[in-house]
């Protein structure tokens, strides 16, 4: 019979791996898993990047690409589950990419990856307020569901989510477990309400083989280019995983239960998300007016039912992405933290700072404040008043997150059996497993990169500055810096993760190759 593990061994882990235990060690695996399946959210994701999907394929981009690309995440997710399992610390990602690889490697997959979690915090917290926005407009008949209200009230969340975390960490793992019943609980309601409430509801036909391209684009790009931009509804819905590595250092018995954690969040978010959105496209009945609104899920809520059930919607989506935003700011601030603890990000000794409560404070102030930063273009209607500005965004945490997945993943790879695994493994199965990733992630971040719509085509007839998809103009200026940066001055000084406790047997870690 195996010994369970226990504060104690975690904390000794850590400091195999050179870290003494600064931050609080109360965090269950089932609190673990939650953060993760609370930032995937499908009552945020679902909801606020539907749209995306509708235009771009139509029913057939959500009732078929939702379960194909959910797949190919879980893959993605099982691959990472094995490397949180060999090194459960805060650093996650990066941490790995520089101990398998070099101080380049890691130094890119930091940035890659907290760039990404910024803009999921964005993401997520900006799709937060347009829904309360709405809602509050169906509760209040005299509130201005305007796009300067939709910000204010982005700014408001954002705030209220870095109190949330600075001030109430012991409740942060109470309300991550809260969240994840409310997704399991909110989403059902959901469902049973577009099962019984519509009159009518659309043919297994419409679900499963209706084509729709209100892109602008021509017909002859459907299934190469528009339908595959529809798939970002699933990329985007399901991702932020990564959290349960970024809590490891906070989570009891994390070499397992992080790895279990990570997998388990993508495997029941996925199913659940497919059920919800099926419900959404058996009640879309009015196919016109949700093209109308320019894909947006609110037209099927209030076209398909009564304004109390539609109102009931709203308000339980609207909960659901608070909760998901306030995880996405818990994840993070402990990547900024690991990141600064290594001497990484300017400043750093002001974001590695923890609290008498064990907080990083300061990381959660720097992560919502760049959130904020990044989210400015928002500010300014796009034409037709799509969300451009929302989609880019999601993009680039799409594309950032994903691309510093990649990094250890094939770092991972390149070790084959010189790696030494942790209590969860795949097994010989990593090379096929490895493979399939990271060619999914690389045609995924070429996708997201191209224009959304035809006014954002450079050159083009009906070309305009406020429909450019800025995703690349971010990734590339990051890449650009964060390059020129290491070129001429961190490759002198930056060495990867650095020890903070004196030399301990490490004699089990992987050594980097190449």
């Amino acid at each position: 019979m195996t010994r369970p593990l226990t504060t104690d061994d975690d904390a000794k882990r850590l400091a195999e791996l050179g870290y003494r235990q600064e931050l609080s060690r109360t965090w269950s695996g089932f609190s673990n898993f939650a953060i993760s399946f609370s930032i995937i959210s499908i009552l945020a994701g679902c909801f606020t990047t539907f749209s995306q999907a509708w235009n771009n394929g139509g029913p057939v981009a959500i009732s078929w690409g939702w379960p194909l690309i959910s797949i190919f995440i879980l893959i993605i997710g099982l691959c990472m589950s094995e490397l949180v399992s060999a090194y459960p610390t805060a650093g996650g990602i990066y941490w790995w990419a520089a101990k398998m690889g070099r101080p380049v490697h890691g130094w890119f997959t930091g940035w890659f990856n907290l760039i990404g979690l910024v803009a999921v915090t964005a993401s997520v917290d900006y799709g937060c307020a347009t829904f309360m926005n709405i809602t509050l407009n169906r509760f209040l008949p005299g509130w201005e569901p305007s796009l300067t209200n939709a910000f204010v009230l982005f700014a408001v969340i954002l705030v209220l989510h870095a109190l949330i975390n600075i001030f109430s960490h012991r409740l942060i793992s109470v309300l991550q477990n809260v969240s994840v019943w409310w997704h399991v609980f909110g989403a059902a309601v959901v469902v049973l309400i577009l099962v019984f409430g519509p009159d009518e509801h659309q043919s297994m036909s419409f679900v499963f083989t209706e084509t729709i391209n209100n892109s602008g684009f021509p017909d002859s790009s459907y299934w190469f280019y528009v339908l595959p931009l529809g798939f970002l509804l699933t990329q985007y819905t399901i991702t932020g995983f990564d959290a349960c590595a970024h809590v490891s250092e906070e989570t009891r018995g994390a070499s397992t239960a992080a790895a279990r954690g990570l997998w388990q969040s993508i495997f029941y978010s996925a199913i659940g998300g497919w059920i919800l959105l099926l419900a959404f496209l058996f009640a879309a009945t009015d196919v016109e007016a949700v093209n109308d609104a320019d894909g947006f899920v609110g037209a099927i809520f209030d076209s398909a039912l009564p304004g109390n059930l539609a109102t009931a919607i709203f308000t339980i989506s609207t909960i659901g992405q608070f909760f998901c935003g306030m995880s996405c700011v818990t994840s993070m601030s402990r990547m900024t933290y690991a990141f600064s603890r290594d001497g990484a990000v300017p400043g750093w000794r002001l974001w590695s700072k923890v609290d008498r409560n064990r907080t990083p404070v300061n990381a959660i102030v720097f992560g919502c404040a760049a959130a904020l930063v990044l989210t400015l273009p928002a500010l300014y209607e796009a034409p037709d008043g799509l969300p451009l500005a929302f989609y880019a965004v999601v993009s680039v945490a799409v594309i950032g997150l994903y691309i510093a997945f990649a990094i250890p993943i094939w770092l991972r790879l390149r070790m084959g059996d010189a790696f030494r695994p942790g209590p969860w493994t795949l097994g010989t199965k990593y090379k096929v497993m490895c493979w399939i990733a990271l060619v999914e992630i690389v045609i995924v971040s070429v996708y997201f990169v191209m224009p959304l719509v035809p006014a954002a085509v450079p050159f083009g007839a009906d070309f305009t500055w406020t429909a450019v998809n800025y995703s690349p103009i971010v990734v590339g200026v990051m890449v650009l810096g964060v390059g020129l940066w290491w070129a001429l001055s961190a490759r002198y000084w930056f060495t990867g993760p650095r020890r903070t406790i004196e030399e301990v047997d490490a004699a089990d870690e992987n050594e980097p190759v190449g």
